[in-house]
């Protein structure tokens, strides 16, 4: 279960559709800063055992995608460039607490709730396609994403006591289903 509080408007599959090429190029740029992310929370959170291995899994998985995405948009003649970068994100973690330890598990949740609307977006997307290599691209990587959202829901479990992850899961998946329902001017993949 991916844990949104809120679907995506049906729109926005089509409002991507008319932005093809910038969607694929936010994509990469996704799959960048994901592998970048977990990274850092490996680098941050050393000492903890039960985020080092499954966070280095997923980085090298997120990179294989990003590696992915380059191949597409050089397929379709599209230069990786520097891109504005959706406000999705940033306002997303605007919820995450600075102390710790409650500053890793709003981080880990944090990403759990992107993992899960990048997985939710890129159904829409495979539906919406007619072009089949990319619906067969974005069918391809549904599940990756569903087992990212899961791998770090998963993670904090270890590392906390259920009962406070969900109830603090709950929590972040309703301030990111307020930060959708604000809408984007961005054609993104999160916008």
């Amino acid at each position: 279960m991916l844990h949104l509080a809120c679907e995506t408007e049906p729109e926005w599959a089509q409002r991507a559709l008319s932005c093809v090429d910038e969607i694929l190029l936010d994509h990469a740029h996704c799959e960048r800063k994901a592998a970048s992310t977990a990274l850092s929370l490996i680098f941050r959170y050393t000492d903890e055992p039960a985020i080092v291995q499954p966070l280095s899994e997923l980085a090298r998985e997120e990179l294989t995608h990003f590696e992915l995405m380059l191949t597409h948009l050089e397929k379709r003649g599209i230069p990786f460039r520097r891109q504005k970068p959706s406000s999705y994100a940033g306002r997303l973690m605007t919820v995450v607490r600075k102390d710790e330890p409650n500053r890793m598990l709003d981080m880990l949740l944090c990403c759990a709730m992107i993992e899960a609307r990048s997985c939710e977006r890129m159904l829409l997307l495979s539906e919406a396609l007619e072009e089949k290599e990319l619906k067969s691209l974005y069918k391809s990587l549904l599940a990756s994403e569903a087992r990212h959202h899961q791998s770090y829901v998963g993670i904090a479990m270890k590392v906390f006591d259920e009962k406070i992850v969900k109830e603090r899961l709950d929590e972040v998946a309703k301030h990111e289903a307020d930060v959708i329902r604000e809408g984007h001017p961005e054609d993104r993949l999160h916008g």
